[in-house]
């Protein structure tokens, strides 16, 4: 595991993975300008009290929350934008390190669309659910290690269903992942730990989906089955 994380990171000078991660950051900038100046436009236009000092005091209020607020989620935002152009992370990984390997399979984009908005629902419902938790064990420390365990399932399942629906029909993948799912559930938590780490958060898309590809690949050599 730690051989194919030192891999992915070795491959973030490659072109294709820095075009996604420039693309992505970009796209997640300007949403982010967007958005301000909407608010902004918004702000100038609406009176929300009669008296001139209230309202002047609510826009500032509102305009500062409008300027911090989406950073809170800019790394969020850079990750929807990459996310889909993250076949194009695993296509440069393969191509560098397993060239033996033929043409990713066909997938519809039902298919796509379905994996994607599933791991959306579960990953949003899982976490407002431990909330709770979250703010109780925030005064011990414990959160993080909270964190690490529900996003590490969440996000090791997330990538490497990306990875291994490339190569495998849905039904064999989650078989695979049920198999290997403490391996799978263990590098999870290294990806969510590089989302939690600021401005390292902005590449840890394209460094997980490599990570996962060296991972999955790892599997499939020790996986007769496969």
């Amino acid at each position: 595991m730690f051989s194919a994380l030192i891999k992915a990171f070795g491959q973030l000078s490659d072109p294709k993975l820095r075009r996604v991660i420039r693309l992505g950051i970009a796209g997640a900038m300007a949403c982010y300008v967007a958005l301000v100046a909407l608010v902004w436009f918004t702000l100038t236009h609406v009176s929300l009290f009669e008296q001139g000092w209230a309202d002047t005091g609510a826009d500032v209020a509102l305009g500062l929350v409008a300027l911090v607020v989406p950073i809170l989620f800019f790394p969020a935002l850079a990750t929807a934008i990459m996310g889909a152009m993250l076949d194009d992370v695993a296509d440069a990984v393969e191509a560098r390190h397993y060239p033996q390997l033929n043409w990713p399979r066909p997938q519809k984009w039902p298919e796509i669309l379905l994996t994607t908005l599933r791991f959306l629902v579960v990953m949003v419902a899982v976490n407002l659910l431990v909330l709770p938790i979250y703010v109780v064990l925030l005064i011990t420390g414990l959160s993080i290690g909270l964190f690490l365990i529900v996003n590490g399932y969440l996000l090791g399942r997330e990538y490497f269903e990306l990875v291994a629906f490339r190569r495998l029909d849905p039904k064999e993948a989650r078989l695979c992942f049920r198999h290997n799912l403490g391996r799978l559930w263990l590098a999870g938590g290294v990806i969510a730990f590089l989302f939690s780490v600021p401005l390292l958060n902005l590449l840890a898309p394209a460094i997980a989906t490599a990570f996962m590809v060296h991972l999955f690949q790892s599997l499939r050599r020790q996986t007769d089955s496969l």
